[in-house]
């Protein structure tokens, strides 16, 4: 059997077109693969979660029976030992969670700062 004389520029323009569009749907039209997609779930899982958590950070804070030395103590410091600090004093560890979290202590430490 023989193909028509049109098949074969048909097929090779349908291939660069599948080929153009993939360029510009990744490029352009935010295509993702699935792995960058979970990298940006995950990260945004992540997020949330520090925000959530933050404000029970800053209430572990206030209602630590050595807030105010604590407080006082992370004023004196310097910006590089304040997150660990705030590690440190409990305040960024969640509930039923064995250490604590780096983002939330950043976030916590950022949200007492702007508060005193």
């Amino acid at each position: 059997m023989k193909l028509p004389e049109w098949t074969g520029p048909a097929i090779w323009s349908a291939a660069a077109g599948a080929a153009a569009f993939s360029i510009l749907g990744f490029n352009f039209m935010g295509w993702v693969l699935g792995s960058t997609a979970l990298k940006m779930s995950e990260n945004a899982s992540k997020t949330a979660v520090v925000e959530a958590l933050t404000p029970y950070c800053v209430a572990a804070s206030k209602t630590d029976p050595l807030s105010v030395e604590r407080l006082v103590q992370l004023e004196n410091l310097t910006d590089w030992k304040k997150r660990n600090f705030v590690e440190e004093s409990g305040w960024a560890t969640p509930l039923d969670a064995d250490r604590p979290n780096r983002a939330l202590a950043e976030a916590c430490l950022s949200a007492l700062e702007n508060k005193t």
